[in-house]
């Protein structure tokens, strides 16, 4: 049988778009190319660069960012006590917030956002904060870095106490004649006044510690108290566990000496008392200048050292002397703490120092956190 040569070619064409048509239903369509946004920084609003704030919950605002296309855009805020925004740097006091932050707050709709954080931050602690856009998968750059100060409060509760003394209010009991001097602390009037601290629970082991001003060299007294510890309410001088710290007057010997003494469960028994030996005492005499601010700090437990930086935390180093104290356990039960000392048997010249500033007094079973206080520096 004869076949016409274009029926052929008419054959095969057609075959040839039928595949065609058939591929071309098969093929997936081809999805859209995302867009990459690119944002601004939010600028910050509010508090004020180092404003000193009167809550531990501040309300952050900013003003909202840019972007060169449309779309939902959230916000992710930090804070921090460091300024690299890195949780190993931080304070951790129980509680209380040191390093916290949110992602995913949704942008305000009057040109501005804001966050509160959900709990309380460290008191009294100088914070750093950021912000950036969040635009799909587009993550805008941080806006500069802002500072504000948290409410300055102390606490006292078991195993520490934290008193600012800078803002007018204690969590302590002043006894006698005290002042509070703005912007510097509470002053003690005369030998008899002194502040008082109960604990609610015996520290064996711990720090003392606080900013003292208006010390000065040959002032009155003689064994004269910077500050101590005892066991209840009793005589302080006899008292079985009394801790003082000394910068003598000039009935001292020798006078502007710094010295201590810790008794561990015992007044009569030399074998649980801890002191500088007479050489050591003889040569740590020292002029203090009443304008400058000296940071003291006592520790206890198998070892009792006190410790003196000139110009406050950071300072430099003008008396660090301790010792072994293997023998007896410091357990008072109440611990009471003293800023001065009250009155015993030896008198008024040896209790507290007239003219005493002090401020920033951190007591408790583990060293001072590093940003607690940094509000008052």
């Amino acid at each position: 049988m004869k076949v016409n040569t274009w029926q052929i070619v008419s054959g095969a064409a057609a075959a040839a778009i039928l595949v065609v048509a058939c591929g071309g239903k098969d093929k997936s369509p081809t999805a859209p190319t995302s867009v990459t946004a690119s944002l601004t920084a939010p600028v910050l609003d509010s508090p004020a660069a180092n404003a000193q704030l009167d809550t531990l919950r501040p309300t952050l605002t900013v003003r909202n960012a840019t972007a060169d296309h449309a779309g939902t855009r959230t916000y992710e805020f930090q804070i921090s006590d460091s300024n690299s925004f890195t949780s190993a740097t931080t304070s951790n006091v129980t509680g209380f917030a040191a390093a916290v932050g949110k992602t995913g707050v949704a942008e305000g709709a009057d040109g501005k956002t804001s966050w509160t954080p959900d709990a309380d931050l460290q008191p009294t602690t100088v914070f750093y904060w950021r912000v950036r856009a969040v635009q799909g998968t587009s993550n805008g750059p941080w806006s500069e870095v802002g500072k504000f100060k948290s409410r300055l409060v102390g606490f006292l509760r078991d195993g520490e106490l934290y008193d600012p003394l800078i803002h007018g209010e204690t969590v302590g009991q002043i006894v006698g004649a005290a002042t509070f001097v703005p912007g510097k602390g509470i002053q003690l009037n005369d030998g008899t006044s002194y502040v008082k601290y109960q604990l609610p629970q015996t520290i064996s082991n711990g720090e003392f510690s606080m900013d003292v001003e208006g010390l000065h060299a040959n002032a009155s007294g003689d064994k004269a108290k910077v500050f101590g510890m005892q066991e209840g309410q009793g005589d302080f001088i006899t008292n079985k566990y009394r801790v003082d710290i000394q910068y003598r007057g000039v009935k001292g010997v020798p006078p502007n000496a710094i010295t201590w003494r810790a008794l561990y469960g015992s007044a009569s028994d030399l074998g649980v008392r801890y002191e500088p030996d007479t050489a050591t005492r003889f040569a740590s005499v020292f002029a203090l200048d009443p304008s400058t601010v000296y940071h003291w700090t006592a520790t206890w437990g198998n070892e009792f050292r006190v410790s003196v930086l000139s110009g406050g935390i950071g300072g430099s180093t003008l008396y660090n002397v301790g010792m072994a104290s293997p023998r007896g356990v410091y357990a008072p039960n109440p611990h009471i703490a003293y800023l001065g000392a009250p009155v015993g048997r030896s008198g008024s010249e040896a209790a507290s120092i007239a003219g005493t500033i002090y401020r920033n007094v951190w007591l408790g079973n583990r060293p001072r956190p590093d940003s607690l206080g940094s509000a008052l520096q």
